[in-house]
């Protein structure tokens, strides 16, 4: 599945996004994370120590992610936005780090199921 023009437009304008992962107990952990958008319309996720965060660890034994992105376009009137991603992830290392202070570890998601709302030109 890929992302609509719309939906780039959208994460390209955000900077956090929340990234829930399995534990290997089987238990969620979501945690805020920096993230891009590759050439291909998958999020990258880096981190300063990202090799060693347990969000790596668990996408090295369970590819299964939910990455979230949302905020609200307005308050008055109530307008929320948001992107929800659902897809399989790989622990990458060794890559080009994002800047510096970067780690050269990196989180890629590859989109399974998209869910968007709020993104007018999407009609969504």
């Amino acid at each position: 599945m890929e992302l609509t023009e719309a939906q780039r437009k959208y994460l390209r304008t955000q900077h956090l996004g929340r990234l829930a992962t399995v534990r290997p107990d089987g238990t969620p952990q979501n945690n805020p994370v920096g993230f891009r958008i590759d050439d291909d319309g998958r999020i990258v996720i880096g981190g300063a120590r990202m090799g060693r965060s347990r969000k790596f660890q668990n996408v090295k034994t369970n590819p299964a992610v939910a990455f979230v992105v949302d905020d609200l376009a307005s308050t008055n009137p109530w307008r929320p936005r948001m992107v929800e991603i659902r897809g399989t992830a790989e622990a990458l290392e060794d890559v080009d780090p994002f800047g510096p202070g970067y780690s050269r570890e990196q989180i890629r998601i590859t989109p399974g199921k998209i869910i968007a709302m709020g993104l007018a030109a999407d009609g969504e």
